[in-house]
């Protein structure tokens, strides 16, 4: 029965996606066709397969973090900062896809570097929760000896933690990305969810753009916020597994 639930809600899921997104899609291929014939028929010095070589390279090198600026290119994505948020986005395996390791030695690094990184980020998550937990259980038990109000304190702390966090980790950040990755705040909000639930579709990801000049402390902040929020999120979603089992 749990496993016919499961199919049939992501079959919906799959459904209305496909209802809202396909269309979208369509359209965007359409133009892009569109677009393709009409720079050929402008340009009959290009040729099909040169352009189509070209927008392969700019396609490889954008996944590799280098765009065209003029006559220039943009680097540094592999900085020490860039670097420092893949490792992040590795071991606590959001994985935006945005950005991946180009070089065999890279590539076996980051495995090694998972390998030990994911369960060392797991234990400091649930350490993490744990103390949020504690700190949680800790205000209602000193609430309840003031006020002798066991169930409604216990329901007031958990809900006052419940709001707290959202403000926190989901409701005040967009506006954080709205100003400084110029994001609507709609989408700084999906970012968060997003980003930690570890879903990292890689749609929107912070620091990317490099028309944008960026604080030194900005990403290194968003860090501590991904660990602290996924951590927070954890506990909602297990407070949501207890309640659908």
């Amino acid at each position: 029965v749990l496993l016919v639930l499961y199919v049939g809600y992501v079959g919906l899921g799959a459904g209305v996606l496909q209802a809202l997104e396909r269309p979208a899609e369509v359209q965007a291929a359409q133009q892009l066709l569109q677009q393709h014939w009409e720079l050929l028929a402008n340009h009959t010095c290009l040729r099909g397969p040169d352009l189509q070589r070209l927008i392969e390279g700019i396609i490889q090198a954008y996944k590799s973090g280098i765009t065209l600026q003029g006559n220039t290119t943009s680097l540094g994505r592999w900085d020490f900062s860039g670097s420092f948020f893949f490792s992040i986005s590795a071991i606590t395996t959001i994985g935006y896809g945005n950005l991946s390791p180009s070089t065999v030695p890279g590539r076996i690094f980051c495995i090694l570097f998972a390998l030990f990184g994911i369960p060392l980020n797991l234990i400091l998550l649930n350490e993490i929760g744990q103390l949020m937990l504690l700190g949680v259980q800790h205000c209602a038990h000193r609430l309840e000896e003031v006020f002798c109000w066991q169930k409604k304190v216990s329901f007031l702390i958990k809900t006052c933690a419940l709001v707290t966090g959202l403000l926190l980790f989901l409701l005040l950040p967009p506006l954080l990305f709205s100003d400084k990755e110029g994001w609507s705040y709609e989408e700084g909000f999906y970012y968060s969810f997003i980003t930690l639930s570890t879903i990292g579709f890689g749609d929107y990801v912070i620091g990317m753009n490099s028309d944008r000049t960026y604080p030194a402390w900005y990403k290194n902040v968003i860090s501590l916020w991904i660990l602290f929020g996924m951590a927070w999120l954890a506990l909602v979603i297990k407070f949501c597994i207890s309640f659908l089992e």
